[in-house]
């Protein structure tokens, strides 16, 4: 499964990797990084949408995570990515304008990646 992550701290790309590295060698998550909303985009028309999944950061410098779902959710709907939004502010107001926007699934930071991994067993290829 293709997983495009799209976070502006530059640690997260090693975090993703040391996390799933099993995955990764058994060839189960493909993952790719984009720094910001503007270069998920970018992805996203370059590599014809192969993400199945999109885990985003809500707040970005430039457009946020909750622009960029918009965005994936308008122009991208066949066959619609799974987005789910990660963010440290686990508040009201971030979730509810999430899941009016689409969002499939809402996750805080730090992320628990044993629950991460088990989510994403679950997704439909």
């Amino acid at each position: 499964m293709k997983i495009l992550v799209v976070d502006d701290e530059m640690d997260v790309q090693t975090l993703f990797q040391q996390k799933f590295r099993k995955e990764i060698r058994d060839g189960e998550f493909d993952f790719a990084f984009a720094n910001s909303g503007e270069a998920a985009l970018a992805y996203m028309t370059d590599h014809h949408q192969e993400a199945v999944l999109i885990l985003s950061d809500i707040n970005m410098p430039g457009m946020s995570g909750l622009q960029l779902l918009a965005k994936i959710k308008k122009e991208y709907a066949t066959p619609p990515p799974v987005v789910m939004m990660i963010t440290a502010y686990g508040d009201a107001e971030n979730h509810r304008q999430a899941t009016e926007l689409g969002a499939d699934d809402f996750l805080t930071k730090p992320v628990d990646f044993i629950s991460l991994k088990e989510k994403l067993k679950h997704i439909i290829v």
